[in-house]
């Protein structure tokens, strides 16, 4: 039996093609063709699965998306709550080109996410102590900071805050780590429609991708997507969406750390 941590590698064409070795040399003419390859995660045993010490498959799928990812492209990846878009956040005609393909309105904004908390502080500023990140963080939980001046100006340039994730999946954890910058992220469908947890829900959107990663059939599929709290101001907390987290993030915010619910001003 293979490992936990090692991926098979499936590439979906509008015909059949065995995968070759290097998966991330995606074919001139495939391009040409605008197909977009799949590439297919081994499901997780019940110890879960993990890319720190994946096999060569994992590896190259890994290495096929920060490719595309570093030439600005766009990419569809699982999460821990619902499947996502994710581009470079520092690439500004990246972040252009995952607006119009989900027909996202220009005025709502996309959260980063990073691969470890300390990264938080180059990009965010944080006025909670550490051991609150490390409480919610890996986990189905976005929190809302002041954005700092590292941040690309056009990642949502009409807001001074920014959300910021480390998702409890170790292949998004891993694909961050080796971007060595921040991704923007946002659901993988045309905006206003369902989220979703299946990489067949949002085929219509793979045309215009540079690589998607199937990760298979995604948790609990609520698709409520992760808990966005707003922490900007010192001692307070405010829920922005519900999100499938709510109970454990409160109880975390208000029991153990004191926090206060923001009155709406």
């Amino acid at each position: 039996m293979k490992s936990v941590c090692s991926f098979a590698t499936e590439l979906f064409k509008s015909r059949r093609v065995h995968c070759s070795a290097a998966v991330c040399r995606l074919q001139t003419d495939m391009c040409k063709e605008l197909k977009t390859p799949v590439l297919r995660l081994l499901p997780p045993t019940c110890n879960g699965p993990s890319v720190e010490n994946n096999l060569t498959d994992g590896a190259e799928i890994l290495r096929c998306t920060v490719k595309a990812l570093k030439e600005g492209r766009v990419v569809a990846v699982p999460t821990d709550t619902i499947y996502g878009l994710a581009c470079l956040a520092q690439n500004s005609e990246a972040i252009r080109r995952t607006y119009d393909i989900k027909g996202r309105n220009g005025q709502k904004p996309l959260a980063i996410c990073v691969g470890e908390i300390q990264d938080i502080y180059r990009y965010c500023k944080v006025k909670v102590k550490k051991e609150l990140l490390g409480d919610l963080l890996p986990g189905p939980v976005t929190l809302v900071f002041e954005r700092s001046d590292v941040l690309n100006a056009d990642l949502n340039p009409f807001t001074s805050l920014v959300g910021v994730r480390i998702p409890g999946h170790a292949f998004m954890r891993r694909l961050c780590q080796m971007c060595g910058e921040p991704l923007a992220l946002t659901s993988a469908n045309i905006s206003s429609q369902t989220s979703t947890v299946e990489v067949h829900e949002f085929q219509e959107l793979w045309p215009k991708l540079a690589v998607v990663v199937d990760g298979g059939p995604i948790g609990g599929q609520s698709r409520l997507g992760s808990t966005v709290v707003d922490l900007s101001v010192l001692g307070k907390y405010r829920i922005i969406r519900p999100g499938c987290a709510l109970a454990s993030t409160v109880d975390v915010l208000e029991r153990k750390y004191g926090l206060s619910v923001q009155l709406k001003e």
